[in-house]
């Protein structure tokens, strides 16, 4: 029976790592102090094909900082050396890939159905929204606001009490494929929504007087990529004209300092900012939906991972927002009040100084849109799991990232415009 078990386990595990199998992959974190030592991982990132997961690329690396990137097996040795032979301090956080992703799924067995503590797949994110509407009729109604490149529905859900003219809260989940933890978020927070409400007197509170509009997937084409192909794809599916490479990054796709600074103009690029503004459907249908309901939309609240950090605007620029002083204080209270379970500690601040200048953000183009309270979460962990975060931890990360939201929320709500 064991050893069935382990050969069951074995071929789950493969199944999720079909297309590219990680062994002998390594992920470096490598201190950077001045100029110079930015250019040297530049001059290896154009020599070596590195996979920047911290910053997003080679462009965004700032002095006194730490880098983290993904090196393939038969590259491995030619890092290091010439890591070793410039000088530079590196350690090697994750060791074996391959390892840590199969590390991932806890549990010997997969259940056939969704999981709150789990991972789950886009066909059982589908089936449960399905289902998570049916059984909750009174609190939950869901709607299409569009189709990816892929064709696959956008399915947006609309938790609150029925009631008319209430004031909103947006939040969206799964912008980049590879941030599992992200999606995991959304679900358990649809959950804790319908499974608290008349129980729990802030959540009752909050689902009578607001309405949340939860987008649990953003990039559901590339999520599925990173189910069946490749675990560690980031961008969209879509094609590029003129080019072989696949793919947009939605969070550099939105008319906010488009294509300015860390963004790319290379469709190659897991930064690329796409053809033009909104040219994937997803970031259109997400934008056009906001659009259409601006007066009642209050807060925007995207979810990403990883490093641990709360963001406001702005990204695309070092300019402060108007209400700047507020949203620092409103970020520093939130984090203090998400590390009162787990004790993990986030920090916070306006995005490019506080994680680096990145335009085309959807957080800076709701903020311009008008919606003033704006915000983008980086889930955990620092970068011992970075995007391979295991099952393990996603009940405690959607505990302590829930507390964040309904702080959020509640505040909101006591100072409504």
């Amino acid at each position: 029976m064991l050893a069935f078990l382990v050969l069951v386990n074995a071929l789950l595990a493969s199944a999720h790592l079909s297309g590219e199998h990680f062994e002998g992959e390594k992920v470096f974190r490598v201190s950077v102090e001045d100029e110079s030592q930015i250019s040297l991982i530049q001059e290896l990132a154009s020599t070596s094909q590195l996979d920047f997961w911290k910053p997003d690329s080679a462009t965004l690396i700032k002095p006194h900082s730490t880098v983290d990137f993904r090196v393939k097996a038969e590259d491995v040795l030619a890092v290091q050396e010439f890591l070793e032979q410039n000088e530079l301090l590196y350690e090697v956080v994750i060791n074996n890939l391959r390892a840590v992703l199969e590390a991932q799924f806890d549990s010997q067995v997969r259940a056939t159905g969704h999981s709150y503590e789990k991972y789950n797949s886009w066909e059982k994110i589908e089936a449960w929204i399905q289902q998570v509407t049916a059984d909750n009729p009174d609190l939950i109604s869901q709607s299409v606001i569009g189709t990816t490149f892929e064709g696959r529905s956008m399915y947006l859900l609309k938790v609150g009490k029925a009631g008319s003219n209430k004031p909103a809260v947006f939040m969206d989940c799964g912008f980049h494929a590879r941030e599992w933890i992200s999606p995991a978020f959304c679900q358990w927070f649809v959950r804790e929504a319908v499974r608290t409400y008349g129980r729990e007197i802030h959540m009752t509170e909050l689902l009578d007087k607001l309405d949340f509009y939860i987008l649990p997937v953003v990039n559901i084409d590339g999520y599925v990529y990173t189910w069946t192909k490749s675990r560690m794809w980031r961008k969209t599916r879509s094609t590029n004209a003129g080019s072989s490479c696949i793919g947009t990054d939605p969070n550099r796709n939105f008319d906010a300092g488009w294509c300015e600074r860390g963004a790319s103009h290379n469709p190659c690029d897991d930064t690329y900012c796409g053809s033009a503004v909104e040219s994937e459907k997803e970031t259109r249908a997400l934008a056009d939906f906001i659009r259409r309901n601006l007066s009642s939309i209050k807060a925007y609240l995207t979810i990403h991972s990883y490093s641990q950090m709360m963001l406001y605007p702005y990204s695309y620029d070092y300019k402060l927002p108007e209400n700047n002083v507020e949203l620092n204080a409103l970020a520093k209270a939130t984090v203090q009040e998400l590390a009162t379970l787990h004790n993990t500690k986030y920090t916070y601040g306006p995005g490019a100084t506080t994680i680096y200048p990145a335009a085309g953000g959807s957080d800076d183009w709701a903020y311009d849109q008008g919606i003033k309270y704006a915000f983008t979460f980086e889930l955990r962990d620092k970068g011992r799991y970075g995007f391979a975060l295991p099952e393990s931890q996603i009940q405690a990360t959607c505990e302590e990232t829930l507390l964040a939201i309904k702080h959020v929320a509640r505040y909101v709500l006591e100072h409504l415009y």
